[in-house]
C-alpha cells in the first residue's frame, strides 16, 4: 500500500511539471482568411487569396513548418456579413490567426471582435487610419500600407511636377476619407489648388454626373482612388468623354494595377500612380513570387496578390519563431513584429503602430516591346515612409 502511494504521489508529480512546462507546438495552424470574394471587390479579394496561397505553397503547404488548416469566407463587402462571419470563424471555428480582408469600413466592423477574442489579424490591404493612430492595437499587424500613404505619394509628385489646379474623385467610406486626407497634406502650398473633391458611393459603376462635373472645374490633372470594378469603369467613361485629352490622370497604385489594366487595355497608357510593390521591382522574392504566380494563375500579379503573399510569408516566419507554439500570444505577437520574413518589396518594418515604414514610387503605364499593357517604374518618392498617425499610437504592452 505504501508503494501505491508513493506511485500515486510520483505520477501526480510528474502530471504537473508536465502542466507546468512549456506548450507543446500545435499539430496544425489554422487561419481564417475572410475577404471579398462576390461583387464588385471580387478581383481584389480573389488577388489576396491567390497570393496568399502562393505564399504557403512557398513554404512547403505549412507555416513555420506546422500544417496549415485554411479557412476561406466571403464578406460580400458588407460590414454585418463581416462581422458575423467573423464571429463564426472565432467562435466556432477557432482560429489562431486571421487575414484578407479588403475594405477599411468592413476592417472597422470586424476588428471588436478580432481584438476581444485575442487573435492576431495580419491585414493584407485595409489599414484604416483608426487603427494607425488612438485606436492602435496589439493584434493588429498591416502589411500592406496605411490608407493615406499612396495618396500622400502622389499629392507629392503632383505638387513637384507642377500642377496648378486638380480634381480629387473617391468613394464615400473610411479609406476614400483617408485617400483625400493623405492627398492634400502633401498637394499644398502657393499655386496648389483642389477646385473640386468629389465622392461618391462605394461600388458605383456610372460616372456621368461626375465627369460633367471635373470637365467643369477645368483641371489640368486629376487624382481618383477608385478601388476594383469602380476603377475599370470610371477610366473607361473618362476616355470615352474625351477628357483624358485635356486632363492628366493620376492615381493610387491599385486603381491603376494589373488586374485594372486587364479590364481596360490602352485607354490606361500614359496613367501615373503610385506604390510600394511593383512586378519589376529587382529582389530575389520578387522575381520568385512574379515569375510563380503568372505560373500557377495565368496572370500577371497585382499589388493586392503581392500583400497577400507578404502576409502568408510574415505569419510563416512568426509561426517558425515561436516553434509552433501558436497559443503562446504574446510570444506570437512579438515574433508577428519582429518581421522575419523577404518581402516582395525588400526590406520590411514595422513602425511603433505595427504599420509599415516603406519606400514608396511613381510608376506609369506603358506599353513593352512585346505589346504588353503594363506599369513602369520611374523613380522612388518616398524613402522609408511611415503614416501620418504613428505619433498617437500608445500601444499597451501585454
Amino acid at each position: 500500500m505504501k508503494n501505491k502511494a508513493m506511485n500515486a504521489t510520483l505520477l501526480g508529480a510528474a502530471l504537473a511539471l508536465l502542466a507546468a512546462g512549456p506548450a507543446l507546438a500545435a499539430d496544425k495552424v489554422k487561419v481564417g482568411l475572410l475577404t471579398t470574394l462576390s461583387g464588385a471587390g471580387a478581383g481584389l479579394g480573389v488577388d489576396i487569396r491567390d497570393g496568399f496561397l502562393l505564399g504557403v505553397k512557398h513554404s512547403g503547404g505549412k507555416l513555420g513548418g506546422v500544417p496549415i488548416e485554411l479557412v476561406t469566407a466571403d464578406d460580400q463587402q458588407n460590414p454585418e456579413v463581416a462581422k458575423q462571419t467573423a464571429e463564426r470563424l472565432l467562435k466556432r471555428d477557432k482560429v489562431d490567426l486571421m487575414t484578407g480582408i479588403v475594405f477599411s469600413n468592413v476592417m472597422l466592423a470586424v476588428g471588436p471582435s478580432v481584438f476581444d477574442a485575442k487573435v492576431p489579424y495580419v491585414s493584407a490591404n485595409a489599414g484604416p487610419s483608426q487603427y494607425a493612430g488612438e485606436q492602435c492595437n496589439p493584434y493588429f499587424f498591416n502589411v500592406a500600407w496605411q490608407n493615406d500613404n499612396l495618396h500622400e505619394a502622389v499629392g507629392k509628385t503632383m505638387l513637384e511636377k507642377g500642377y496648378k489646379k486638380v480634381v480629387v474623385l473617391a468613394p464615400n467610406y473610411p479609406a476614400g476619407k483617408d485617400a483625400i486626407t493623405g492627398f492634400k497634406r502633401f498637394y499644398k502650398g502657393p499655386g496648389a489648388v483642389v477646385a473640386d473633391e468629389i465622392y461618391t458611393k462605394l461600388g458605383q459603376l456610372d460616372y456621368a454626373a461626375e465627369l460633367a462635373q471635373a470637365r467643369a472645374a477645368k483641371p489640368d490633372a486629376m487624382y481618383i482612388f477608385l478601388p476594383g470594378g469602380m476603377g475599370s469603369a470610371f477610366i473607361k467613361q473618362f476616355v470615352g468623354a474625351g477628357l483624358s485629352k485635356d486632363i492628366t490622370l493620376f492615381g493610387p497604385g491599385f486603381s491603376a494595377d494589373e488586374d485594372v489594366i486587364r479590364a481596360v487595355g490602352e485607354p490606361m497608357l500614359g496613367m501615373f500612380n503610385s506604390s510600394h510593390w511593383a512586378h519589376d521591382m529587382e529582389n530575389a522574392a520578387n522575381k520568385k513570387f512574379v515569375a510563380d504566380f503568372q505560373a500557377e494563375y495565368g496572370r500577371m500579379p497585382s499589388l493586392y496578390a503581392s500583400q497577400g503573399y507578404d502576409a502568408a510569408r510574415l505569419m510563416d516566419g512568426a509561426v517558425k519563431d515561436v516553434k509552433g507554439k501558436v497559443e503562446d500570444r504574446p510570444a506570437l505577437l512579438k515574433a508577428l513584429k519582429a518581421a522575419h520574413f523577404a518581402s516582395v518589396r525588400g526590406d520590411f518594418r514595422f513602425n511603433n503602430n505595427q504599420y509599415p515604414i516603406q519606400d514608396y514610387y511613381l510608376r506609369v503605364i506603358t506599353k513593352t516591346n512585346a505589346g504588353k499593357v503594363t506599369n513602369r517604374t520611374l523613380y522612388k518618392i518616398f524613402s522609408q515612409h511611415a503614416d501620418a498617425y504613428a505619433s498617437s499610437c500608445k500601444m499597451k504592452a501585454l
